[in-house]
């Protein structure tokens, strides 16, 4: 994973050299207090481990939501919190009839290994849950069901 070149020399901004934004655990740019960065183009710190919080799907998602309540503290005038990351684990689709995946230990006390069709269904909700997140219930309901009817070629290797 690599941020998009223009992010190395933007307006001064500190990016690491994978071209991500150095951020502090606000999400605040570390060279501007007024510029946040979420997502892949973020190096977040996470607490208790030497490496940035992992550019995936399910960070940014927890980015995003953490990003509106920071937006609403400082418009108040109150203090802005820090982010903290918390890994639910990865679902990795092998094609059609496969998936593989670790839940992390919230349930049962430690990570899980899963596999089969459990896993399987797993991933397609969580994608249904991406899916209505970025466009809606109503225009994904409307895809799956386009998607049922079709034979529309998918990638068969997708990770979440």
């Amino acid at each position: 994973m690599k941020g998009p070149d223009f992010l190395a020399d933007l307006d001064g901004l500190e990016a690491n050299r994978i071209n991500q934004l150095v951020v502090l655990p606000t999400l605040q740019t570390t060279r501007d207090p007024d510029i946040f960065a979420i997502g892949d183009c973020a190096s977040c710190p996470r607490e208790g481990f030497p490496q940035p919080v992992p550019p995936r799907a399910q960070a940014a998602h927890q980015m995003a939501s953490h990003m509106i309540r920071q937006i609403n503290n400082r418009l108040a005038g109150k203090p802005l919190e820090p982010f903290v990351y918390r890994d639910f684990g990865s679902l990795v689709s092998l094609g059609e009839y496969s998936t593989v995946g670790s839940l992390m230990g919230f349930v049962v006390g430690r990570s899980m290994f899963i596999e089969g069709y459990f896993a399987r269904l797993m991933y397609r909700s969580l994608y249904k849950m991406h899916q209505s997140a970025l466009h809606g219930h109503v225009p994904t309901f409307w895809r799956t069901i386009v998607g049922l009817l079709s034979s529309r070629a998918e990638p068969t290797v997708k990770l979440h």
